[in-house]
């Protein structure tokens, strides 16, 4: 299976948070979209495992993506590695992406920018020859570099670069966000035994909305999400830009 883009974080859950939307836009216009999560989120104040696998594969059921793969690394505790940069290589030499979508390059939580770092360096590896992996079945693969990596904006207030308009799909994006029922609030009439956090009570909620219309407002979008590159972006017509 080729994928047009896949979208990279380092916890389940980090995808819908901040680019469920453009995901889903894309999926809508008949292009092809799969999930990478490098943890299973094993540090995470509330949830197990177990839940949060079942939630995960929830999640992309309602986004429609064609697929989503963990490798197992260490939530919290991963480092920028060899094995890890094959691990990640790996599936983008399985999937062939076009685009890379990846975590915030600076962000409160410190998993996030190291995992965008992890990331970023895995597609450039990703592309040499030299660098021998094997699929899952153990047949050699060939090299795959993806076209671009565009890193998603998560709790830091980063200016993007480009903003992508998902106003006609944000419901659906919070849909997604909510299928981790362990992690975010569900409403009034939801009881859980879980902790408190600092994303698991109705404001959160009201965030995520106001970042997306904070991200929409000057490009004249009602809901937006935003990322940023770390080169050049060119375009074929100006007709194109917003």
């Amino acid at each position: 299976m080729k994928l047009d883009i896949l979208a990279i974080g380092v916890h389940p859950d980090d995808v819908e948070l901040s680019c469920a939307g453009t995901l889903i836009k894309h999926i809508a216009a008949g292009r092809k979209v799969g999930l990478l999560d490098l943890t299973r989120g094993e540090l995470g104040s509330r949830g197990t495992v177990q839940t949060r696998n079942a939630e995960a594969e929830a999640s992309r059921k309602r986004m429609g993506a064609a697929v989503r793969v963990n490798v197992d690394m260490r939530d919290g505790f991963f480092q920028h590695t060899e094995e890890n940069v094959r691990k990640i290589a790996t599936v983008l030499r399985t999937y062939r992406p076009a685009i890379v979508l990846a975590n915030a390059v600076n962000d409160r939580h410190p998993d996030h920018g190291r995992a965008a770092k992890l990331i970023a360096d895995a597609c450039y590896y990703s592309g040499l020859r030299m660098i021998k992996t094997a699929s899952p079945e153990g047949e050699a693969q060939e090299h795959w570099r993806p076209d671009v990596v565009y890193h998603y904006i998560q709790d830091y207030h980063l200016k993007p670069d480009f903003v992508v308009d998902i106003s006609d799909v944000f419901e659906q994006k919070m849909a997604c966000v909510r299928a981790f029922e362990t992690q975010f609030y569900q409403g009034e009439d939801a009881e859980s035994d879980e902790p408190s956090t600092p994303i698991s009570g109705p404001d959160f909620a009201k965030f995520l909305e106001a970042r997306a219309r904070e991200f929409g407002r000057p490009a004249g979008f009602e809901y937006a999400e935003g990322f940023t590159t770390n080169r050049l972006l060119g375009v074929n017509d100006l007709f194109d830009l917003n």
